[in-house]
This record gives structure tokens, C-alpha cells and sequence, in this order.
């Protein structure tokens, strides 16, 4: 039996099954969706696209996959080559992994060993965000700040080595102001909070913070496994300012397979790099650089390079704020739009109870969380499938009692 994510089991409703699935739609025995969340916001290119079906077919042939353990292989070295060019910066050494919860996971063990190699063992304390969300592995709860995932912690006490902060520029000097001597890092989803509840700030935080982490010798971390590849709006929030490390997943290979990447910059890496063994980054997932998942990944690039899709995400944005102006309800506390995301927050989650299904009666995949009703199609949706998943959404509260 399957053991289902976020789910108590006893009392589940049953999951919808998917027979086939084509572009942006999902194929139940009854029913034909478009996926308005795009596969937990991975799947940017549609599915069963052939240019990506292709990479994983032709790799297959030749080999699915050898661990980077004292071996190597073209499609890791060419991916690896492609994202320090494509990549912002010195962002030039890549980390593969083979989820987003792991990448953090070296992110942040990155940090932390990039200042013991320099016999800075005070630095043991991560400045993270309220409402972050990095993952479900321990590392990346701990830095998280979401007790509806993330209460198991409980068990452990008061958190030592992690403080939490708004998307405040205050509290962000405030806390360089007492703290700076023992952060190794600040880690951040940037502008776009996912799993937090689709939260949105403005660029000039992540200015500030820059600033400070020159100042006081401190790593910036960014956590763009959600917000990489064009969801803000931007290619990469890292374009708009420089991590010390980026943390890359999801779209990575357009949510065909599971993959991940930690891309560090030279000082970081430099920070590992010598003759003494005992400076080495002991870490080796055992799927890591997956030939599969580098080919994949390498024609997702390709995909999103050649068919101009920040323009697409713009033209996304558009139609969203067109269609979505004006929408009023009693129980909505707000309504947020950022590139290819809308979120739209109610004050009490019960508000939201039968939206699923209603949705699916509708021909609309939709899995809204607490008091968030969201959505991040994927980009290659035309403009008829966007307003049919955002009339949906007015439909649903325009008959909803107050």
C-alpha cells in the first residue's frame, strides 16, 4: 500500500488516478485536467513533451546511471558546464544531489564546514526566515519555520543554533547586529515563500542582506528550488543578486526526475580546495548526477533558452492580473501575484473545503493547502487554459457563502 505525503491516512480521500498525461493536462478514467500546480511547480515544459522524452530515451541506451564515486560521464560534465555558464557570477561548482530537501541539506553543511576549515567553530548559528520552508529532511526543518510540517521538532526543545526573522529590513540588521560573530549563513527562499503560504517580499531585503553578509564575513545561501527557472518572473532571483550558493531543483529537468543541484561560488569552493583530506566535503548521494537527470536537465535549459520563456512568464503575469483584478470575498485576506504564481489567502482555511473536487468537476487539477489557494501552471499554457484555471477559482468563491 502506499504510504501518501501530507496525508493521514485513515481518513484520506481517494487520490485521483492518472491513466496518461499530455502537455498540460492530466488524463483521470473521467476526467481531463489541466494541471494547474504543475506537479508541486516542477513540470514548466507540460508533459510528455518529445524533446524530453528523447534525452531520457537516447541516455537509457547507452547507460541509466553510474555513481560520480571515482567514476564520471559526459552528461554530468556537460551539465555541469552548462549551469557555471548559464549561471550568474562565479556560481561555477555544481553539487548534484537528488532532491531539493538534500541540496539543502549540502547547502548548509557547506556553511558550516566552510568556516571550520578556517577554525571558526564559533559560527555554528543559521539566520533563516519566519514561514520558510526548505524541506522535510532534519537540516532543512530545522532552518524551516512551519509547525503545520514541521512539529516533530517539538520533540527536540527550543531550536539553539537557528534564529528566525521576518522579511523585515529592521529585523534583518537587528539580528547581523547581535549575531554576526556566530552565523555561518542566512538561507532564504527569495521573494517567493512556497510552502509558507506563497509569501511574497520585495527585492530590497535581499540587497540588504547582501550587504550585510559582506560586511560581517557571513554566506548568503538561496534557496531556488521553487523560485529557480522563471517562477518570480526572473530567469533566477540570483540574477538580480549574487548568493554565495544556489540551490536548484524541481524545474531542474522539468519535472521529469527527481534531481538537484548545489552551486557554490569560487570562495566557497576555495574553501575546500588543498591538500589536506580532512578539508574535503564529505557527501556523496548514491543518485547523484544521474545520467538520466543531466540529459534531461540539459534539454529543459535548452527548452527554456530557445522558446523565450521569461516573455511567456510575463504574458502569464499579464492574463493573471487581468483576470483575477477585482476578485472580493468576504472570507479572502489577500490576493498575491508574482511571475508565474498566484496565491490567493483566505482567513479561514474551511473557506476552502470541497475546492478540489470542485475544481476537478471542472476539468482543473488544484491542491490548495491551509488558508492557501494557489496556482503555478505550467508555462507552455495557452490563454484559454489559464482563464478556464482562474475562472475556476472566481466560480468557486462567487457561489461561497460568507
Amino acid at each position: 500500500m502506499i504510504w501518501y505525503p501530507y496525508q493521514q491516512m485513515k481518513t484520506m480521500r481517494q487520490p485521483y488516478k492518472i491513466l496518461d498525461a499530455q502537455g498540460v493536462y492530466l488524463y483521470t478514467q473521467d476526467q481531463k485536467l489541466i494541471d494547474s500546480v504543475s506537479s508541486w511547480w516542477s513540470v514548466i515544459h507540460g508533459y510528455k513533451h518529445p524533446v524530453l522524452t528523447r534525452a531520457i530515451t537516447e541516455q537509457a541506451r547507452r547507460f541509466s546511471h553510474v555513481m560520480l564515486g571515482g567514476l564520471t560521464h559526459e552528461p554530468a560534465q556537460l551539465l555541469s558546464d552548462k549551469l557555471a555558464q548559464w549561471l550568474p557570477g562565479d556560481l561555477d561548482y555544481c553539487f548534484f544531489s537528488d532532491s531539493g530537501s538534500v541540496a539543502v541539506e549540502v547547502a548548509l553543511k557547506m556553511a558550516l564546514q566552510y568556516y571550520m576549515n578556517q577554525g571558526e567553530r564559533r559560527r555554528t548559528k543559521v539566520l533563516s526566515l519566519t514561514h520558510a520552508y526548505h524541506g522535510d529532511t532534519f537540516k532543512a526543518m530545522e532552518v524551516g519555520d512551519d509547525e503545520d510540517y514541521h512539529f516533530i521538532l517539538e520533540a527536540y526543545g527550543e531550536k539553539r543554533d537557528v534564529i528566525h526573522i521576518p522579511t523585515r529590513i529592521d529585523a534583518l540588521e537587528e539580528a547581523f547586529a547581535g549575531y554576526h560573530e556566530e552565523l555561518n549563513c542566512l538561507i532564504v527562499e527569495p521573494l517567493l515563500q512556497g510552502a509558507g503560504g506563497m509569501r511574497m517580499y520585495d527585492v530590497s531585503f535581499l540587497r540588504r542582506a547582501r550587504e550585510l553578509c559582506d560586511r560581517y564575513g557571513v554566506l548568503l545561501i538561496f534557496d531556488e528550488v521553487a523560485t529557480g527557472f522563471g517562477r518570480t518572473g526572473n530567469r533566477f532571483v540570483a540574477d538580480l543578486v549574487l548568493p554565495d550558493i544556489l540551490v536548484l531543483g524541481k524545474a531542474l529537468t522539468g519535472g521529469y526526475l527527481g534531481h538537484a543541484v548545489t552551486v557554490a561560488g569560487h570562495k566557497v569552493y576555495g574553501g575546500f580546495y588543498g591538500d589536506d583530506p580532512e578539508k574535503a566535503l564529505m557527501h556523496g548521494p548514491t543518485f547523484m548526477g544521474n545520467a538520466l537527470a543531466c540529459s534531461v536537465a540539459l534539454k529543459s535549459i535548452q527548452l527554456f533558452e530557445e522558446g523565450d520563456y521569461l516573455s511567456r512568464i510575463r504574458r502569464i503575469e499579464e492574463i493573471t492580473r487581468r483576470e483575477m483584478k477585482g476578485l472580493a470575498h468576504p472570507g479572502i485576506r489577500e490576493v498575491r501575484i508574482m511571475g508565474g504564481c498566484v496565491c490567493v489567502e483566505v482567513k479561514d482555511g474551511t473557506l476552502l473545503q470541497g475546492y478540489q473536487q470542485f475544481a476537478y468537476e471542472r476539468g482543473v487539477f488544484s491542491r490548495p493547502f491551509l488558508n492557501y489557494l494557489y496556482a503555478m501552471v505550467p508555462y507552455v499554457i495557452t490563454e484559454e487554459e489559464l482563464v478556464k484555471v482562474l475562472g475556476v477559482m472566481k466560480e468557486f468563491f462567487a457561489i461561497r457563502q460568507p
